[in-house]
């Protein structure tokens, strides 16, 4: 379901916290041809429904981070309601540390085992 473990792992630490989401609900057309054509669009990997915002979640190469922002970037002038994040993979590093998931890669990917404090039931 996922396209990255990182998108997962991000699910697993919403989920672990009782954050409701949704992967990928809604794309975003940035730009059309002349014929009406969809030439760039934008699907943000989760929607917290609660707090009324997109979350992107980028821990790839710096090009693909500027590409990701670019895109962010063009969606909130297009859609100025619309509020989206851009995480990349520093931020989505210190927000794994904040709460107490000291590798990002966790034990086999799996926050559930990975975490401080986090009972190993629930694995």
């Amino acid at each position: 379901m996922f396209a990255h473990d990182s998108e997962r792992q991000f699910a697993d630490l919403l989920d672990f916290y009782g954050v409701e989401w949704l992967y990928e609900p809604e794309t975003f057309v940035l730009s059309r041809n002349h014929n009406g054509e969809v030439t760039e669009a934008f699907t943000p990997d989760f929607y917290l429904p609660k707090f009324d915002r997109y979350v992107e979640i980028t821990t790839t190469h710096q090009k693909y981070i500027s590409r990701k922002n670019g895109k962010a970037r063009r969606l909130r002038e297009l859609y100025p309601g619309i509020d989206v994040v851009v995480l990349c993979r520093r931020d989505y590093r210190n927000l794994l540390n904040k709460y107490g998931f000291d590798d990002a890669s966790g034990v086999g990917g799996d926050l559930t085992r990975a975490g401080v404090g986090i009972p190993a039931s629930s694995a």
